[in-house]
C-alpha cells in the first residue's frame, strides 16, 4: 500500500504549523497514523512541540528540504518506512522552500513506488501579502510560486484585513492559481473533509482526461521499468515530452549496460550517469497538467521484456 503524502507550504510566519496540528487531529479522527517531516532552516527545531508523543517525528534542520539538505530528507524517509508504522506523511517545509523541489526531493526513485503524493496546502498570511512591497524580488517570486502550485491555499489572518481587503486578496489568489481552492480564515482554520477528500478527487480524474489539468496543478507519474529500455527510444520519448514536465528521475535499465543508468531532467536538460548497482527501476515525472495514462501507455511501449 502507498502512503498518502501532503506537503505544507507557505512563507515564514504564515500558520503551517496551527494548520499541521489540525490536519494530525483529523487524520487520528479518520483511523489514519500519521507521521510528520519536519524542516526548518535553523538548527533548533523551534515547532517539535506540536506534535504529539504517538506521532512519529523526524526533524531536518540546519537547511532547505528542497536544497541543502536533500540528500538528509532521502535517508530520513528511508528509515520512516523501515521502522515506522505511519498511513500518511505530512511534510511541513521551511518557510524558503520551492515547493516544485519539495516534491522532487520527497519523490526519489528508490523509494517513490512506496508514496503517493497528494498535494500542496499553501498558507498565505494576509498581512504578509498585503504588505509584500516590503519584501525583496527574490522572497516576492518564491511567495508566488508556492501560490501558484498549491492545490488547496489557506488565506490566513483575514481578521487583520479590511472586508475591500479581503476581496482584492481572494481575487489576486484566484488570479494566480485558478485551479486551487482558496480558504479565508483565521487561526488556519479549514474543512479538513475537503483537504482529505483530494485523495478521492484525484482517483477518479486519472481516468478522465479532459478533466485532470481542471483540478490539479502539480501532479508527480511513478513509472517502474519491468524489462529493458533501447537508449535511442529512450532519449526519442524525452524528446517528444511537453514542456509542462520540469523534472524526471530515475534508474533506466538501458540495454547492454550491467546495471540501471541514473537520468536526470530539469527543465529541458537532460543527463545520463551510469549506475554501480541494481537500483529499483522507478522513474518519476513531475509537471503540471499531466495525462498519466498516456504518459504510462508510452513508457509501456519501450519498456522491452528481456
Amino acid at each position: 500500500m502507498k502512503k498518502d503524502v501532503y506537503i505544507l507550504s507557505g512563507f515564514l510566519g504564515s500558520g503551517k504549523t496551527t494548520l499541521l496540528k489540525q490536519l494530525l487531529k483529523s487524520l487520528k479522527d479518520h483511523d489514519k497514523k500519521p507521521a510528520v517531516l519536519m524542516n526548518e532552516l535553523g538548527s533548533v527545531s523551534i515547532d517539535s512541540d506540536a506534535v504529539d508523543d504517538d506521532t512519529a517525528l523526524r526533524e531536518l534542520l540546519d537547511g532547505c528540504i528542497c536544497c541543502t539538505i536533500s540528500e538528509k530528507l532521502e535517508s530520513q524517509l528511508q528509515e520512516l518506512l523501515l521502522n515506522e508504522d505511519f498511513d500518511v506523511l505530512v511534510i511541513e517545509t521551511t518557510g524558503a522552500a520551492h515547493p516544485v523541489e519539495v516534491v522532487d526531493s520527497i519523490l526519489s526513485p528508490l523509494f517513490a513506488d512506496r508514496f503517493e503524493f497528494r498535494g500542496i496546502l499553501t498558507v498565505v498570511d494576509g498581512l504578509q501579502w498585503r504588505n509584500r512591497g516590503d519584501f525583496s524580488p527574490a522572497v516576492l517570486h518564491l511567495m508566488r510560486e508556492q501560490i501558484r502550485h498549491a492545490q488547496f491555499i489557506i488565506a490566513n489572518k483575514m481578521d487583520l484585513l479590511t472586508e475591500m481587503e479581503q476581496g482584492t486578496f481572494s481575487y489576486e489568489l484566484q488570479q494566480m492559481n485558478q485551479n486551487a481552492k482558496v480558504y479565508l480564515t483565521n487561526y488556519s482554520q479549514v474543512s479538513m473533509k475537503d483537504i482529505l477528500s483530494l485523495k478521492a478527487q484525484q482517483e477518479t480524474l486519472t481516468h478522465d482526461r479532459a478533466s485532470i489539468g481542471e483540478h490539479l496543478t502539480l501532479q508527480a507519474v511513478v513509472y517502474t521499468f519491468s524489462g529493458k529500455v533501447n537508449g535511442e527510444a529512450f532519449e526519442e520519448w524525452v524528446k517528444s515530452q511537453p514542456d509542462s514536465i520540469y523534472r524526471m528521475k530515475g534508474y533506466v535499465p538501458l540495454q547492454g549496460r550491467n546495471y540501471p543508468t541514473l537520468f536526470q531532467y530539469s527543465y529541458g536538460m537532460p543527463l545520463f550517469m551510469p549506475g554501480d548497482m541494481k537500483y529499483p527501476t522507478n522513474f518519476v515525472i513531475i509537471g503540471e497538467n499531466l495525462h498519466k495514462e498516456e504518459i504510462v501507455h508510452s513508457l509501456q511501449k519501450i519498456d522491452l521484456t528481456d
